[in-house]
């Protein structure tokens, strides 16, 4: 049993008049990850950007809620595709940025803990500029963790990756994300057949639930059923069936 809500999304939004997606109903499983795939332009970003709060340069007509009756706002964790890491601040200084801007103090206990399920336990004193790609992914999903939010969005977060490291920092991620209501935007079919608990593709008209593997997360990436996954969306992508 999971402490984390569902989310449910439901309505339409438009940029100065006209439509970027059609009305859609979007649910996130309590405590699940969720892929959300699709072509460029069609409001993939809109969506974590409309559940987190954020600004997003769009009217939107519709309700955001949680399945616990609960508000939303406050629950929330994003991780962009770009670091966004504070090139002045320290490692530490930037997993605690959250803690930073609310002025309340940090819980250095965590942010040890995490520094080292991160892997960045002797980096915690370096800038971004002395950490390679990989490491700055890992100081902005500790940041994300350390908000320590029961609902975690998250844009592409490993697509600058190189394959090793980006397997890597997926299984890293599934597993200090454990128990959290997880949404994924990601373009990589083979990432949402490995990470999926719901795949979703989003088409101008709308979204399609897309069969997902059986098999529990993070999956082999060399799993007949997982490869078969990614090949079917690939092709579904590749033709933009509707």
């Amino acid at each position: 049993m999971t402490g984390a809500p569902g989310i449910l999304v439901r309505g339409r939004a438009s940029i100065d008049g006209a439509p970027l997606f059609a009305p859609l109903a979007l649910e996130l499983r309590a405590g699940q990850w969720t892929c959300l795939l699709g072509g460029s332009g069609v409001g993939k970003s809109t969506v974590l950007r409309l559940i987190s709060g954020l600004a997003t340069g769009a009217d939107f007509d519709g309700d955001i809620a949680a399945t616990d009756g609960r508000a939303v706002a406050g629950r929330v964790a994003y991780m962009a595709q770009d670091d966004l890491l504070l090139p002045w601040a320290s490692v530490s200084q930037n997993i605690v940025l959250g803690s930073r801007l609310r002025g309340t103090p940090a819980d250095t206990g965590r942010l040890g803990r995490i520094l080292e399920r991160v892997g960045l336990g002797g980096q915690a004193d370096k800038t971004p500029a002395a950490l390679s790609g990989g490491q700055r992914q890992r100081v902005a999903l500790a940041r994300t963790l350390m908000e320590d939010k029961p609902v975690v969005l998250l844009d592409e977060p490993f697509s600058a990756l190189d394959a090793q490291t980006r397997a890597a920092m997926q299984d890293l991620a599934v597993e200090l994300l454990d128990g959290k209501t997880v949404l994924m935007v990601t373009h990589d079919p083979a990432e949402a057949a490995r990470l999926g608990q719901a795949i979703i593709v989003m088409h101008p008209e709308g979204l399609r639930p897309f069969p997902h593997p059986s098999s529990a997360i993070p999956r082999p990436i060399d799993d007949l059923e997982t490869l078969a996954c990614q090949a079917s969306l690939l092709r579904h992508l590749r033709d933009g069936v509707s």
